[in-house]
């Protein structure tokens, strides 16, 4: 059986922490030889990884934003360079994987709806199902709040002005990550449209992916292998991509796939030689990628000035707690703001690790160089209560606190439904690419408030965790 895997050391061992310190320096290497060589250099990648992520957003400012594209090539160049496809006990250079074709074929079955398509965008928020007004006046406060940018709340009031763009049964939507709560199938299916969904072979989640198909009004088509229903991208990356070069155009490639720990990087690497493969064979294919708020951004200098105003009106209790602190809690989002040059957004948090990281850098970067040749449905994602998240004590804890940081954290059903608007949105009205990778990735961002915060997130992110898990204790007692 093929499985894609990590490299072997010059021990034997197969080390995700090698291939991400290698990875990132082989990038940074395109235009900051002296950051490449520090990342080469990090003997603890495990603990030490955050400076070098951001290290990769800043220097790709340089030469007014087009060093990020080239950032992003040498990222991407350097993980096909040194992924592998272990095969028959032998490793083999990841590009095999689709030249011996498939062993086993994947069949197709497909299901119907027999709901009625909705006709017009709805939100559900908080108890209730916004639309018209309400779900206007929703994007307004969000923009007030600094919750959202404001190109994201364009995009979503165009969506609903034009009920008829939803109707997505003129495109099929690949879901890389069919049952992620973040995906737009529920609402892509809801609205009529034919979504090919991809995921693990495991009955129970394809027995709540059918039931959603059964209740909405598109249709669900899905791959069979000899697992059953469903295909996995690390084993079964052959059979996949031919059954969706079979497949009738043209596609929306949806990224949403996700694995805890170091699979996800693996599992990252596999998407990304499929969305290779299915760019080399056809000439109808965009792709949608989310990106997680949890990461560095450069972003506009409104962004900055809100969060610089709301430090400086700060309550004189948070001036006390930084003083006390030495500074290391609630500093400055922008500490270092310069008028001349977008800010840098550091909202990665240690705990998620370097393998979650690289894997949500490796979709950045796939997206950033698509978009120069293509469409591409790109769009920061708000914080969220999903699954994953809340497995993390910390997390969790920190979530239920953020609002008192002017985060907002969104419910999974509200966030899906949000993204899948702009997805429509990016798809009926695909935008050129800009000449800076990071003015593309600070468009119709829903970051839930990270951007304009006063505080730099890691700095509230332990005040944020007390303050929710206190709160948790009340509501048990």
């Amino acid at each position: 059986m093929d499985e894609v895997v990590f490299p072997r050391t010059p021990d034997g061992r197969r080390s995700s922490a090698a291939l991400g310190r290698a990875v990132v320096a082989d990038a940074l290497r395109a235009v900051d030889p002296a950051a490449a060589e520090a990342a080469a250099r990090e003997t603890d990648w495990r603990r030490g990884y955050l400076p070098h992520f951001r290290r990769l957003v800043e220097a790709g400012l340089a030469d007014g934003g087009a060093a990020g594209y080239r950032i992003a090539g040498a990222g991407l160049t350097a993980l096909h360079v040194r992924m592998r496809l272990s095969r028959d006990g032998e490793d083999v250079p990841l590009a095999d994987a689709f030249r011996a074709g498939a062993d086993r074929p994947l069949e197709t079955v497909e299901i119907v709806g027999s709901g009625k398509p909705e006709r017009e965008l709805l939100l559900p928020y908080r108890g209730e199902m916004l639309h018209g007004d309400a779900l206007l006046r929703r994007l307004d406060a969000w923009v007030a709040g600094g919750t959202i940018e404001p190109s994201c709340a364009e995009a979503v009031r165009e969506v609903a002005a034009n009920p008829e763009w939803l109707d997505l049964s003129d495109q099929r939507l690949v879901a890389l990550g069919a049952a992620a709560e973040m995906g737009p199938l529920p609402a892509v299916l809801g609205w009529g449209g034919t979504v090919v969904g991809v995921d693990l072979p495991r009955p129970e989640l394809w027995g709540r992916l059918t039931a959603v198909a059964e209740a909405g009004g598109g249709r669900l088509i899905a791959p069979v292998s000899a697992q059953g229903l469903g295909a996995d991208l690390l084993s079964d990356l052959a059979a996949v991509a031919e059954w969706l070069l079979g497949m009738e155009g043209p596609v929306i490639v949806g990224n949403y796939v996700y694995a805890p720990g170091a699979a996800y990087v693996r599992l990252s690497a596999a998407v990304d030689a499929l969305i290779l493969r299915l760019g080399e064979h056809r000439d109808d294919v965009a792709l949608a990628v989310l990106a997680t708020p949890t990461d560095v951004f450069a972003v506009p200098p409104e962004a900055v000035a809100q969060a610089a105003d709301r430090f400086h009106r700060r309550a004189r209790r948070a001036r006390i707690v930084a003083a006390f602190s030495a500074g290391r809690l609630l500093g400055p989002n922008y500490p270092d703001a310069d008028p001349d040059r977008p800010g840098i957004s550091d909202s990665l948090v240690r705990q998620q690790g370097p393998n979650y990281a690289l894997a949500k850098r490796i979709h950045r970067w796939r997206a950033s160089l698509a978009r120069r040749d293509g469409v591409v449905s790109f769009a920061v994602a708000p914080p969220t209560r999903t699954r994953s998240v809340l497995s993390n004590r910390l997390l969790a804890a920190a979530y239920a606190g953020a609002h008192l940081f002017d985060v907002e954290v969104f419910a999974p059903p509200t966030a899906n439904r949000l993204m899948a608007a702009l997805l429509v949105h990016q798809i009926r009205r695909p935008r050129p690419a800009a000449s800076a990778a990071w003015r593309d990735e600070a468009v119709a961002a829903v970051h839930g408030g990270l951007w304009r915060t006063a505080y730099q997130p890691r700095s509230a992110l332990g005040l944020a965790a007390v303050r929710g898990l206190v709160s948790a204790r009340r509501r048990a007692a």
